[in-house]
């Protein structure tokens, strides 16, 4: 299925596996946009381990319209992946947490006290419409905080109308945002605006996590970047990317 992967030389070894651990991603089959069944599941997984990483903490998406999805959902269906890879012997720790979407869902069960999944320990991750952002975003996020969180905004690059206005980016890390970037935007997947995002975030520092968002099989085809791995390289050599510690 997978005919793109290239052999590297034995020297270079894989791609990211110095990032270790994926912490954005889409692989329980069925239950939101990305992996539809086991099979697509599996095959993306094996994937990620071709590119070095050793733990994945896949990320379903939680919004009241789109995908409903609630921690139990998640729960099951990461047990059933985990049990699959077992049978088929591949060697990777599979976690779970969930990508949430600030929305009046979200909003109502901070309120109402109840828990989230994290990435680990309380590392939450959170996305904002691509339209437009909540008019009380900064509130949402200072709740969070006071209920013990820390959210991580998944990627800044995408929501183009902060080009417009990078002083967002500055009052968000202000307001205790960390910033998880798309590897595939580096290599412009997701057109050149954010490919350029991407690049500003990076060079003000304001990079913390690395995920790859991985939805399906063009997503994996796309890590296969000689910009993706300088990138990430980079990035490695600050000492500020999160990954390796998850």
């Amino acid at each position: 299925m997978f005919s793109f992967f290239k052999r590297k030389p034995a020297s270079s070894g894989p791609a990211l596996e110095g990032l270790r651990c994926d912490m954005h991603s889409h692989l329980i089959p069925g239950i939101d946009d990305g992996a539809q069944d086991m099979d697509q599941s599996i095959g993306l997984i094996r994937g990620l381990v071709a590119l070095g990483y050793k733990k994945i903490i896949t990320t379903p998406h939680i919004n009241a319209d789109g995908f409903p999805n609630t921690p139990a959902i998640i729960r099951e269906g990461q047990a059933a992946v985990v049990a699959e890879l077992k049978k088929q012997g591949v060697a990777v720790e599979f976690h779970a947490a969930a990508e949430y979407l600030l929305d009046d869902g979200f909003s109502r069960a901070l309120s109402n006290g109840e828990s989230f999944l994290t990435l680990k320990d309380n590392l939450i991750l959170v996305e904002f419409s691509f339209v437009v952002p909540a008019m009380n975003i900064k509130d949402i996020l200072f709740q969070l905080q006071l209920k013990g969180y820390q959210p991580v905004l998944a990627h800044p690059e995408r929501y183009l109308y902060f080009g417009a206005n990078k002083g967002w980016y500055d009052q968000l890390r202000d307001a205790g945002c960390l910033f998880q970037l798309n590897l595939l935007s580096f290599r412009g997947h997701y057109g050149k605006e954010a490919l350029q995002l991407a690049d500003y975030l990076v060079k003000k520092g304001y990079v913390d996590l690395l995920g790859t968002d991985l939805h399906r099989a063009q997503h994996l085809e796309g890590l296969h970047s000689a910009r993706i791995e300088q990138k990430v390289a980079a990035l490695l050599d600050t000492g500020k990317i999160l990954n390796p510690g998850l």
